[in-house]
């Protein structure tokens, strides 16, 4: 468990890695297209259940990433300021 959770911390912290995935996962739902409809899967309850879960987890995921981000930008601005000038900005 502590491999598997170690490895998810790094996959994480790889921004290349991510962009490479989600670029890819992107590819395979705009391929699934015409794939679902020629093959009617859009019918299919179960097909459409699965497509709004998947829909629902890549939506939070990419809003808990951008929040990530402004996180280390905020963060990153903070050290910038103190660095400048040696103590603390004034309001």
């Amino acid at each position: 468990m502590n491999v598997m959770k170690g490895l998810w911390a790094s996959v994480q912290g790889d921004p290349v890695f991510m962009r490479r995935v989600n670029g890819w996962l992107t590819i395979f739902w705009i391929v699934m297209i015409p794939v679902s409809l020629i093959t009617h899967w859009v019918n299919s309850v179960v097909y459409v259940s699965a497509l709004s879960l998947w829909a629902l987890v890549s939506g939070h995921w990419s809003a808990w990433q951008a929040a990530r981000v402004e996180v280390k930008q905020d963060a990153a601005a903070e050290l910038s300021d103190l660095g400048d000038t040696g103590r603390a900005p004034t309001p």
